[in-house]
């Protein structure tokens, strides 16, 4: 399984870029941002700042969204970057949600998220792409490679992200949802002719390692990870208007949103959001990985059991660097020794 973690743009960029740096150190193989310009400072600036900082990491964005950003701008600088630091970016995408809502918009139609990934997909790896009747192709672009990544929840997003991803972002890392929606992405890959096991798969999710044996530390690790909760009912919202509440998706995906009564996107992905009181514990406990660093690897287990192949730490919270360290230091060699044990015994 690899790692990654996901940071938010916050001033100073060098802070961002210091973090990213850290992640390396300590063994993880991605650093990820949200993409959220009225919110967060632009992320492709510092894409090219944290690269220079770095020599291993893969950067990218999650996620960006078909609305707010240009396809060929999109396209042309992930393949900028890749000429500048060799081929270590990916795309994450998503119909959109913090970025167009900020500017009163709605997320993109699935079938302009479609048309996005093969745009800008084609463009990045250095093939032609049709754009509104004409053929374009960057001719300054030599041994590109961009992989594109889909964030979905509903059953036709995920539909569409095993006919076209390259890889499936889920942002929750409660197994019992992961396993539904993980077989929905393989399953759609497969009625596509494609090889399910092809799709990669990232779940992402706010990770606080402590002690967590005494009652008042679980519950500020809760509260700074409350936030993610009211994150993912944003969207669950929008699949239980869409589908209702007696369809395939899981009840313990859709069950809590009932009491949610709004969402303060000036507060998004914020530890202590006022607009999330209606996340109960259970959720924030199954959603996100809380505790020693044994209950992390615990949970980390089952979802390699599902087909994880990678987990991507959201960092909103007041301990980022103690559990970076502690995920370099135990989480992520124990992981490894497990992988390593397994494959020595398999018959």
């Amino acid at each position: 399984m690899d790692f990654g973690v996901v940071l938010q743009a916050d001033p100073p960029a060098s802070r961002t870029v210091d973090l990213a740096r850290q992640a390396e150190t300590h063994g993880f193989s991605h650093v990820w941002t949200f993409d959220s310009h009225l919110l967060w400072q632009e992320p492709f600036v510092i894409y090219s700042a944290i690269l220079a900082a770095t020599r291993r990491v893969t950067v990218g964005p999650m996620v960006t969204n078909p609305a707010t950003r240009d396809w060929t701008v999109l396209a042309s600088l992930f393949a900028t970057l890749n000429e500048m630091y060799g081929n270590r970016t990916v795309c994450g995408i998503g119909r959109g949600d913090s970025a167009v809502r900020t500017l009163n918009g709605r997320p993109s139609g699935l079938a302009t998220l479609r048309e996005a990934i093969h745009v800008i997909r084609e463009l990045a790896n250095d093939r032609p792409a049709d754009l509104g009747g004409r053929t374009v192709q960057f001719p300054w672009a030599r041994g590109s490679r961009l992989d594109v990544w889909v964030a979905a929840y509903g059953p036709r997003a995920l539909g569409l992200t095993g006919e076209v991803g390259d890889g499936f972002i889920l942002q929750l890392a409660d197994p019992d949802v992961a396993r539904w929606m993980v077989r929905a992405v393989r399953d759609s890959a497969e009625a596509a002719g494609r090889d399910p096991g092809a799709v990669k798969i990232c779940v992402a999710a706010p990770a606080y390692v402590g002690d967590g044996a005494s009652p008042p530390e679980r519950a500020h690790m809760r509260e700074q990870c409350r936030w993610f909760g009211g994150m993912v009912g944003n969207h669950v919202a929008e699949i239980v208007r869409r589908y209702g509440t007696d369809s395939a998706i899981p009840r313990a995906l859709t069950d809590y949103v009932r009491d949610r009564e709004g969402y303060d996107y000036n507060e998004h992905g914020r530890a202590g959001s006022t607009h999330t009181t209606f996340v109960p514990d259970e959720i924030v406990e199954r959603f996100c990985l809380l505790g020693s660093p044994h209950e992390h690897v615990e949970r980390l287990r089952e979802l390699e059991a599902i087909g994880c192949d990678q987990f991507a730490v959201y960092l909103q919270h007041d301990n980022k660097e103690e559990t970076m360290r502690l995920y370099g230091e135990r989480v992520i060699p124990a992981m490894a020794e497990h992988v390593v044990a397994t494959t020595t015994t398999a018959p």
